[in-house]
């Protein structure tokens, strides 16, 4: 199924049904009166996050919905009926921008979450309801309200707990494979990760987490070159980044500072989520070489450094230890601003 993370559809609520005029006339019934109804409520369009999506794929092949209109009043007071609701049903994480692709409408990050975009059209009123003590028989009734129309764009975010970022051929793909039952396209050429991947990572009954692979990046990423970096939006929602970088480069400080500048020219806050930095691929260096770019990698971040091999599976428990620490410091964060406890920053 191929990956889309961004459409453009056009959304129409149903339009409210007409009132009628009408009389009651019958038989041995001296005084009938009016008895026109009113016209039933227009559909709605209610967008809602369910679990069983993880991708925007059905919004190229269907880009327009459109609720049916209200049924019309009829006579003996009768009210048209009300139009079913359009439910559309998007990924956990969707959210809804105007045209504009400014504007947020909403932010379906809970499974189950509704959001009312287009509400549908009143009713128009029937004959029955203009009836007054001078206005006997009034031959008035109201057509239906119009509904809402617009045109949107949803763009996905995906719901995981860790960011693999890196360099292209840094060791990302290598890395979701084998720690998790993902299976991403591994080559040895740059930008063979062309969408982003994820992985469930499980490391006791009760302890697991989500990676998410993001594309490589380069050297002006934020400008467009590469693959540009329309993909870093799958990673703002993440509790902590990995930072991969290939052990093998010529500069290792390099590709780190590169990484961290098209972090900081996308915004989003990536730029201050914590950090893991790890020197991939030390199976194909010597002691004395990973002791020493270890070092000049500490040197110029200012943190700690770790070390990993995920073809030889070296310190690869390590550093998932580490990251589960960090997502359940996360998790444990937002349960406690939920009830609360703990003031949200």
């Amino acid at each position: 199924m191929k990956f889309l993370d961004q459409a453009k559809i056009y959304v129409k609520s149903g339009d409210g049904g007409d009132g009628v005029v009408a009389f009651r006339r019958e038989k041995y019934i001296e005084f009938g009166g009016p008895d026109g109804g009113n016209g039933g409520r227009g559909g709605d369009i209610i967008f809602e996050a369910v679990d069983n999506l993880n991708t925007l794929i059905d919004f190229r092949y269907t880009q327009h919905f459109r609720a049916r209109k209200g049924g019309n009043g009829a006579g003996s007071d009768r009210t048209g009926a009300a139009a079913e609701t359009v439910v559309i049903k998007v990924p956990i994480g969707t959210q809804i921008f105007d045209e504009d692709r400014e504007t947020m409408l909403g932010d379906l990050d809970v499974a189950g979450k509704r959001l009312l975009l287009c509400r549908g059209g009143d009713g128009g009123r029937g004959n029955a309801h203009f009836k007054t003590s001078t206005n006997r028989a009034p031959r008035r009734a109201d057509k239906g309200w119009p509904g809402e129309e617009r045109w949107v764009w949803l763009r996905l975010k995906l719901i995981a707990d860790v960011g693999l970022v890196g360099l292209p051929n840094a060791g990302k793909s290598t890395f979701l494979s084998t720690v998790s039952a993902a299976r991403p396209k591994i080559a040895d050429y740059p930008f063979t990760t062309l969408h982003p991947q994820l992985g469930v990572v499980r490391l006791s009954v009760t302890e697991e987490f989500v990676i998410a692979d993001i594309p490589g990046l380069i050297e002006g990423a934020h400008e467009g070159s590469g693959l540009g970096d329309r993909f870093l939006g799958h990673v703002e929602r993440c509790a902590v980044l990995l930072h991969l970088i290939d052990g093998t480069a010529e500069d290792v400080v390099e590709s780190w500072r590169t990484i961290r500048h098209e972090l900081s020219e996308y915004g989003g806050g990536l730029a201050d989520k914590p950090e893991i930095i790890v020197l991939n691929k030390i199976d194909a260096l010597l002691p004395e070489e990973i002791e020493e770019r270890r070092t000049a990698l500490e040197r110029a971040c200012g943190h700690e450094v770790m070390c990993m091999s995920s073809v030889a599976h070296m310190n690869v428990d390590t550093v998932l230890r580490r990251l589960q620490d960090y997502v359940t410091r996360d998790r444990a964060e937002k349960a406690g601003q939920e009830k609360g406890e703990i003031p949200a920053t």
